[in-house]
């Protein structure tokens, strides 16, 4: 079943070391989000990637990086999603950040 409302995915690409006020960065994002009543969150740690600077980190069993990538997704209705976006702006100074409209199945 299809919901009628518009709904939009929030996905923030930064790195797993990245800080905001002395916190990880992703974790900063997961409380702000909750705080602003987003219904849910996922955080996903990538296993390689590379951003801005073109360096691939990637996680080998020897090597424990703490640099690799961080994607961190809500989805929620496109009211709620574009209400927290200045908040997010305001934390993701080294990332992307992309919104998508999607369809939202029940």
């Amino acid at each position: 079943m299809f919901v009628s409302e518009k709904y939009k995915m929030l996905k923030i690409y930064v790195s797993e070391d990245s800080k905001y006020k002395g916190k990880s960065l992703y974790h900063s994002i997961v409380i702000k989000l909750k705080d602003m009543c987003i219904d849910g969150v996922t955080v996903t740690r990538g296993i390689e990637g590379y951003g801005k600077g073109k360096k691939v980190h990637n996680a080998k069993i020897l090597d424990l990086s703490s640099s690799l990538p961080i994607i961190v997704e809500a989805v929620d209705t496109e009211s709620n999603i574009l209400k927290v976006l200045p908040s997010i702006k305001e934390m993701v100074t080294d990332g992307k950040i992309i919104t998508l409209d999607v369809d939202l199945i029940l």
